[in-house]
């Protein structure tokens, strides 16, 4: 059966995936950015799709159906080879971040209103999508930077295109390594059974003073 703890562990395996592909991808274009991405958010919208049914509480499943609606528009958009520019990318990380991370934020809020042991990993995966946005939307889309290393003896640009992709790197490392823990964690588990009853047995009682007894009548 599904659990919370399988759909953290499955986000952050998507996450760490997105997370490597950018890593050793020698090219950090807005065409490769919006790939990753778009093959990530498609994945994750569809965890989340199965948490909705399989996890998620009946009459508490209209956020996260919103949730992963985000991710799935987020994803079929930046999908699609003909929007895959500079301008695109940078709306849809934008635009996406602020959506996801504002809709997982109320989640997580929700869940430690109801004491539920996720909410705090909620939370997190929420602010980074925010911290995520706002980054990217201070990248100026034309920034360009012309720089010459010695030791490599050649020129290398630095883009803001490349500035905002390997945002979305770091996004996703951040992700895979908060969920990942989160999902590894042990839970507290409240002791029951034969353990109970030896600690109860074992716990000293308060002593009542039985009545006197009368004495025997000589």
């Amino acid at each position: 059966m599904m659990t919370g703890r399988h759909v953290q562990l499955l986000r952050a395996l998507l996450a760490a995936v997105a997370a490597a592909m950018i890593t050793f991808s020698p090219d950090h274009s807005a065409e490769v950015g919006l790939a990753v991405f778009s093959g990530f958010a498609v994945a994750s919208a569809a965890v989340l799709g199965l948490a909705t049914w399989l996890v998620q509480p009946q009459g508490e499943r209209g956020r996260l159906v919103l949730l992963a609606a985000v991710y799935l528009v987020a994803g079929v958009v930046s999908g699609l080879p003909q929007l895959r520019n500079t301008t695109v990318l940078f709306a849809v990380l934008i635009a996406w971040g602020l959506l996801a991370g504002l809709v997982e934020l109320i989640i997580g809020l929700v869940e430690r209103r109801a004491g539920r042991e996720t909410a705090r990993d909620t939370i997190g995966v929420g602010a980074l999508g925010l911290v995520l946005a706002l980054a990217v939307a201070i990248v100026p889309t034309g920034y360009r930077l012309d720089y010459f290393i010695e030791d490599a003896g050649r020129s290398f640009t630095l883009t803001g295109t490349i500035i905002a992709v390997g945002l979305l790197g770091g996004y996703a490392a951040l992700v895979a390594v908060w969920l990942g823990i989160a999902g590894l964690s042990p839970r507290p588990t409240a002791v029951s059974g034969p353990r109970a009853a030896s600690a109860a047995e074992a716990a000293p009682s308060a002593s009542i003073p039985s009545a006197p007894t009368p004495k025997d009548p000589q």
